[in-house]
């Protein structure tokens, strides 16, 4: 009897230091589950702040350019066109939220922003006939955001628009086209566009960068799977656009040595036109039909990460 005790109580302890240890990931996954996930968790590494550490706009108040005293002309925007509707969203509000939940004439979509990837990418947040809603994880995989759905607590990926865990792992997001530009730029082309207002709800300095200086260095503040050793700096921005399962990375820097401002281009068969815009340094892609084709903005270390078997643009060729 005393030898079945004794058993029964190493079974116990070792039970609780298991459940122990499984609090302690958990806690260090901001309570996420992911012992299904379709990456390396190794890279899925806690940014910081704690699930919803960094709120999600669900309620945005948009309002004209000509009453957006809060954005100025040099400051960066993303820029989306639905319907006719055209919506801008300065990078000083998305650097403090990084998620915005919206519609336009009932499309409902998500606006995203990861300022250690420099990335802004719009998703169509209907899955499956169902419309989700994303928060902020507070995870990151390879230094990227990943985001979950409130619905599910899915985990997304950003950069690879498609869930690495939860109901709906292997499902992928349908990206929107957006352009990343000045603000300048953008109402200029689109004089009746909305703006998302700093009337959020939150008590933020949208005024303040609290990634100062981060975009100017070669530092990375986490580990990423796949480093380049092309000579680019980490934080080059490329657009980065994905044809079926290839990918094409064109530098800022290589669009910059160009004199024209419509660069013809080829991949994988079909045919591209890269409009740049040297004045306000932005880029878009558009098809051989002229419509424009959702990409990827974003650093050069990032996009690399996520495809390392890329092929890049080089003004040369």
């Amino acid at each position: 009897m005393p030898a079945l005790l004794e058993s029964l109580l190493r079974i116990a302890r070792v039970v609780s230091a298991m459940v122990v240890t499984y609090k302690v990931v958990a806690m260090q996954h901001n309570g996420f589950d992911l012992s299904d996930a379709l990456v390396d968790t190794e890279l899925i590494l806690a940014g910081g702040p704690a699930k919803d550490g960094i709120p999600a706009i669900d309620r945005p108040l948009f309002i004209s350019a000509r009453r957006a005293d809060h954005v100025r002309d040099t400051d960066r925007i993303l820029g989306i066109e639905l319907e006719g509707v055209t919506k801008a969203y300065p990078v000083g509000i998305l650097n403090w939220h990084e998620i915005v939940n919206d519609s336009i004439n009932g499309q409902a979509f998500a606006i995203t922003y990861c300022p250690l990837c420099g990335t802004g990418v719009a998703f169509s947040s209907e899955v499956d006939g169902n419309k989700l809603d994303f928060g902020v994880s507070g995870l990151l995989y390879n230094s990227d955001v990943l985001l979950y759905d409130r619905q599910s607590e899915s985990l997304w990926s950003q950069i690879m628009s498609k869930a690495i865990t939860g109901k709906y792992k292997g499902r992928e997001l349908r990206r929107l086209p957006i352009i990343h530009t000045s603000w300048a730029a953008w109402k200029q082309a689109h004089p009746d566009t909305r703006v998302l207002s700093d009337n959020t709800g939150y008590d933020r300095d949208y005024r303040r960068n609290p990634y100062e200086g981060y975009a100017e260095s070669s530092v990375l503040y986490f580990k990423v799977g796949n480093r380049s050793t092309r000579s680019f700096h980490p934080k080059e921005r490329v657009l980065g656009l994905q044809v079926d399962d290839s990918y094409k990375a064109y530098p800022f820097s290589e669009l910059d040595k160009s004199d024209i401002t419509e660069i013809r281009d080829s991949f994988v068969g079909r045919s591209f036109t890269v409009h740049w815009d040297r004045t306000n340094q932005s880029a878009r892609i558009t098809d051989a039909a002229g419509e424009q084709v959702a990409t990827i903005e974003g650093f050069w270390f990032a996009w690399f990460a996520f495809h390392p078997e890329t092929e890049v643009f080089e003004a040369s060729k």
